[in-house]
């Protein structure tokens, strides 16, 4: 892998739909990069600090949310000499995103008074009151030709679909929620899944008429769903509970045909490789080494450490290391709350948030345990490349570790007191972008080999 120089950031950072750029806030100032020479080739100037950035699907705008202001700016790209500015004055901005024609820009406003639909091709603008939430609760149709949104008035959620090319309300529906937390189309289009944030904590499928064709509850008395994913096939629902196991749906009767277990202690017969990151000292040969007088009069730089970080295949049974959660405090770190599908809709990571050092690897195809990777610090994000089975994960460490089917293994970021943080591929697989506290780089990544030999050395 060859990684770029790191460069200051001061909030988000993104990629574009089509992988040529890369905006990065810094401050005031939007700055826009190209992916393959990190060449400056855009550089505008809000009027407050970017809270959040996001990129137009065309990849021709981007805005920007300074919600400090509040106030959203959007700029574009071929034409930087165009500016749009959206104010909603006393009422606030809590939160923006682009609609899939990039044309027109949705915001929703402090306490979720109502949702506005601003048109970059004239001065129209659409209201929607009442939405249920902020940042969530609105999911376009792949083809992008609908909007579900959720509103909730007289204590009761409701779905309204609307046209995303008038913006007319064509129909909505009151759903069997308590207090609805998210909803996202299937890839197909052909459904809408709701899931609850209640006591109840269930998954409920609706059609677009508004018939329900399933409810699904893993069980009662006890939190329940905490994270749910579509497979990008469309055919798998994947549900994460509380209870520390992964559900996983099809799509043609709504029945589990799969019930995945995060045990603590792993036993055999267990046919999953089993990775632990480890230390391992660096063989120096000290006999012809001499300090030179500016080492010895002491240096400020902090010295490497003396040693290497590589994973080790472990034997089964295996204790792995978990943090029981406090009874008495809400929110508990506990259930699937990392839960991603790799591009093939094969295989599919967790993460159960009271073994946080753990990442789970399940092989769907075949119904079993593929990896799990030990870490020695709890992992922070996990992504899987957009065009092949590769899975990256960082723990906030210098090093970034990857997992395939062939293997696992860890890559050290050259850079001096660089901490992944974060990270993010872009569309194409072939760019990794690496997040610090106050800086990022990008990683070029080779492509995969159609096989290789896994070496414990590597």
């Amino acid at each position: 892998m060859e990684f770029t120089e790191s460069y200051k950031q001061t909030g988000p950072c993104c990629f574009s739909p089509n992988a040529r750029f890369i905006a990065v806030a810094v401050d005031y100032r939007l700055v826009i990069r190209e992916t393959i020479s990190f060449k400056v080739v855009q550089l505008f100037s809000c009027l407050d600090k970017i809270s959040y950035i996001e990129w137009a699907l065309d990849s021709e705008y981007i805005l920007c949310g300074l919600y400090k202001k509040p106030m959203i700016q959007a700029w574009s790209l071929t034409q930087p000499e165009w500016t749009c500015k959206i104010d909603e004055g006393p009422a606030g901005i809590a939160y923006a995103r682009w609609s899939p024609d990039s044309r027109h820009i949705l915001t929703t406003s402090d306490f979720q008074l109502r949702l506005t639909v601003w048109s970059l091709l004239n001065t129209a603008c659409v209201h929607l009151q009442w939405p249920k939430h902020a940042s969530k609760g609105v999911s376009f149709t792949r083809d992008g030709k609908f909007a579900a949104i959720c509103t909730r008035r007289d204590c009761k959620d409701y779905i309204n679909l609307l046209s995303c090319h008038t913006w007319e309300i064509m129909g909505n529906f009151a759903v069997d929620t308590l207090d609805l937390a998210d909803i996202e189309w299937s890839p197909d289009d052909s459904a809408i899944v709701i899931w609850d944030s209640s006591l109840e904590y269930k998954v409920l499928i609706y059609s677009p008429d508004g018939r329900c064709l399933f409810k699904y509850q893993a069980y009662e008395s006890g939190l329940g769903v905490k994270s749910v994913s579509w497979s990008p096939c469309g055919q798998f629902l994947a549900v994460g509970s509380y209870d520390q196991m992964l559900r996983v749906l099809n799509h043609l009767t709504w029945k589990t045909f799969a019930e995945l277990m995060h045990p603590y202690t792993v036993r055999g017969p267990c046919y999953a490789a089993v990775f632990k990151e480890v230390d391992e000292p660096l063989q120096l040969d000290m006999s012809e080494l001499c300090l030179s007088d500016d080492f010895s009069q002491g240096n400020d730089d902090s010295p490497e450490e003396p040693f290497r970080v590589r994973y080790e295949v472990m034997e089964v049974p295996i204790n792995l290391p978990f943090q029981k959660p406090p009874a008495e405090k809400p929110n508990p770190k506990q259930g699937i709350g990392i839960l991603s599908w790799s591009n093939d809709s094969q295989y599919i990571c967790t993460r159960n948030d009271s073994m946080p050092t753990i990442l789970w690897i399940w092989d769907i195809r075949h119904l079993e345990l593929a990896a799990i990777l030990v870490q020695k610090d709890p992992i922070r994000a996990a992504a899987w490349d957009p065009t092949c089975t590769r899975l990256v994960l960082c723990t906030g460490s210098t090093h970034l570790y990857m997992w395939t089917p062939s293997g696992a293994y860890c890559v050290h970021v050259p850079l001096a007191q660089f901490t992944i943080t974060d990270l993010k591929w872009n569309s194409d697989g072939s760019c990794l972008f690496l997040k610090d506290k106050e800086s990022f780089c990008c990683a070029a990544v080779p492509l995969l080999p159609e096989s290789s030999e896994y070496s414990s050395d590597d």
